[in-house]
């Protein structure tokens, strides 16, 4: 363990994070004057300072970095960075929350989960919903260097199926060269996004804040809004379509997003297994729920499309915008909303949840179980598109289904613990697990009402769902700290 390496790499992260983070809401605040710019300078001061002294007793560290060393600083990206993104809320003047709910809406923004403790959207000054929405954009191209540039090399499982086209590190070859070309590209992509979702947006209706906050939430899949409606706010079948568009493809490998954009052919996209089955499950959760609610008389015909699709992506890709309260609509629906999110959205993406690579991984090893049955001595591969899945990765990918049913069984007793419902909990621990934000009963609106305890408990979830489980339960383990 080369701690003076992660030392360093940590304070450089801290330095940048308080400029990325704090500057551009400085500025956002002084044009709306809303009282907020002590708020900023004094957590863009101390999270500098932090960041620069970490940096200075490790400067002249020049060992390279190990497998362990990656685990700790990938942790330590949100866990830290999700501490200090805490400080300009815990110091806020108009907005003063506790320590507990500073920590909390700080780590919702930067793991994209969007769960908040913040009532009352619409008084809260300007540069502090900027700044949660910016949370969120940071947090989302961190997530996307994590999956594309970091868990191939620690051997987390999930993106290493992509060698044989995705760009940079998914390869075993030419890392170094290929790591800067690849995140260049991952940041064209994802800014272009952002861009073009803020122009549909403000043209839509939004007004253009509206419009920056929520393209940021959108893309990063994070689901903070402005309002305390969320996109019912707005009341617009126009925007709904334009953000259910936007989700979806926020939702999507961006790997795969590099490779279409670099062989310039959408063919890249039909070819791929995973987006075959994403798009599958989004096509089916969105009848099945608009049938629902036409059939029950819930919205009319065509509301009941825009409603129904617009939330069925919301919540399958664990954005967890929301047009209604849809804990109170009919039927089974609420369940099989929260049910959906448990599978997320691609390896790859701003998405949480499992991830669609893992289950179609499952369902195709379940249905080779069954052949077997039939034909047990029959060498049956298991195959995505015309690529031969190597045993070892269909191992991990149970090996993370068992650990993320034990935790999630954990984590829900935790809750209970706590007094809450069992509705409540089960929600809470999905939407917190899954980055969905999004969840029934007692946090159907927010987390406001959850104890101390609970809340803690959730930020824990919400670290582990965004760093996948196994990167953060790694460092518990005596061996991960002996020589």
């Amino acid at each position: 363990m080369h701690l003076s390496v992660v030392s360093k790499i940590l304070g450089l992260l801290l330095m940048l994070f308080s400029i990325l983070a704090n500057l551009p809401s400085i500025l956002v605040s002084l044009f709306f004057s809303d009282g907020e710019l002590s708020s900023f300078t004094t957590a863009l001061f101390i999270t500098f300072s932090t960041g620069f002294i970490l940096w200075l007793t490790s400067w002249r560290s020049a060992k390279e970095l190990r497998t362990r060393d990656g685990f700790l600083i990938v942790t330590l990206f949100w866990t830290v960075l999700g501490t200090f993104g805490a400080l300009p809320f815990y110091f806020s003047f108009e907005l003063p929350l506790s320590i507990t709910d500073a920590v909390f809406e700080s780590i919702s923004g930067l793991s994209t989960t969007g769960a908040t403790v913040i009532v009352g959207l619409e008084e809260v000054p300007k540069s502090l919903l900027f700044y949660r929405a910016q949370l969120q954009w940071l947090g989302g191209m961190g997530i996307v260097a994590l999956a594309v540039a970091v868990l191939p090399m620690l051997g987390i499982g999930g993106m290493q199926l992509y060698r044989a086209e995705s760009p940079g590190p998914v390869k075993n070859d030419n890392l170094v060269p290929r790591l800067a070309e690849t995140a260049k590209a991952l940041w064209y992509i994802y800014l272009a996004l952002t861009a073009s979702c803020t122009i549909a947006f403000w043209a839509a209706g939004m007004t253009f804040f509206d419009a920056i906050c929520h393209s940021f939430a959108t893309v990063a899949i994070g689901g903070f809004s402005t309002h305390d409606a969320s996109f019912g706010f707005f009341d617009s079948s126009l925007i709904n379509v334009i953000a259910t568009v936007f989700m979806l493809l926020a939702g999507v490998n961006f790997a795969l997003h590099f490779t279409a954009w670099r062989m310039q052919s959408l063919q890249q996209y039909l070819r791929d297994p995973e987006f075959k089955f994403y798009l599958i499950i989004l096509l089916v959760l969105s009848v099945a729920t608009s049938v629902v609610l036409y059939s029950t008389a819930t919205y009319s015909g065509f509301d009941s499309i825009v409603h129904g699709v617009f939330q069925s992506v919301s919540i399958a890709t664990t954005t967890g915008f929301v047009t209604a309260d849809f804990s109170q609509w009919p039927s089974f629906l609420p369940y099989m909303l929260i049910y959906a999110s448990i599978i997320g959205a691609c390896a790859g993406s701003t998405g949480g949840g499992m991830k669609v690579i893992r289950i179609l991984l499952i369902l195709k090893q379940g249905l080779r179980e069954v052949q077997r049955l039939i034909h047990p001595n029959a060498i049956i591969p298991i195959k995505l598109g015309n690529t031969l899945v190597p045993d070892r990765v269909i191992e991990a990918v149970w090996g993370f289904f068992a650990v993320y049913v034990m935790v999630f069984l954990a984590l829900l007793l935790a809750l209970l613990a706590t007094g809450l419902d069992v509705i409540t909990a089960f929600s809470a621990v999905g939407a917190a697990i899954n980055n969905l934000g999004a969840g029934l009963e007692g946090v159907s609106q927010n987390y406001s009402l959850l104890s101390d305890q609970a809340k803690w408990i959730l930020c824990f979830a919400m670290l582990l769902g965004r760093l996948e489980i196994f990167t953060l339960l790694v460092l518990f383990l005596p061996m991960f700290w002996r020589r």
